[in-house]
């Protein structure tokens, strides 16, 4: 296994930096602001539930419908965010050196290479 990644030599790493600290809130502020974002929803239908009139229905309907919107975008940003942070975490971490692979007329750079014999 330690042949299929081979360390750029001479690479400096790059500290760990707030992208760390971010990921790893990230789950509190998902679980917190989920809580957050269903509370209001929930205490007007506990609320509704007391009263005995049918006059709630539609704004509670509405409620219910903008906590789950919100609730959603709540979740795309957190997930959005994790994405970035998990994408500076991986360009911070080791530089890896690449397979070589041999370019035509690069041993001659002055000679113009023959036609492509498949004419792409």
């Amino acid at each position: 296994m330690s042949d299929l990644f081979k360390r750029l030599p001479g690479f400096q790493q790059t500290p760990a930096g707030q992208e760390r600290q971010i990921l790893r809130a990230l789950p509190k502020i998902w679980l917190v602001g989920s809580a957050l974002l269903c509370l209001p929803a929930l205490a007007a239908r506990w609320w509704q539930a007391a009263d005995t009139t049918e006059a709630w229905a539609t704004p509670l309907s509405q409620l219910e419908i903008y906590a789950i919107s919100l609730l959603v975008l709540h979740w795309t940003v957190v997930f959005t965010v994790a994405i970035g942070a998990f994408i500076v975490m991986v360009m911070k971490g080791p530089a890896y050196v690449a397979d070589a692979y041999p370019l035509q007329g690069m041993d001659r750079p002055d000679v113009p290479l023959p036609p492509d014999p498949h004419g792409s």
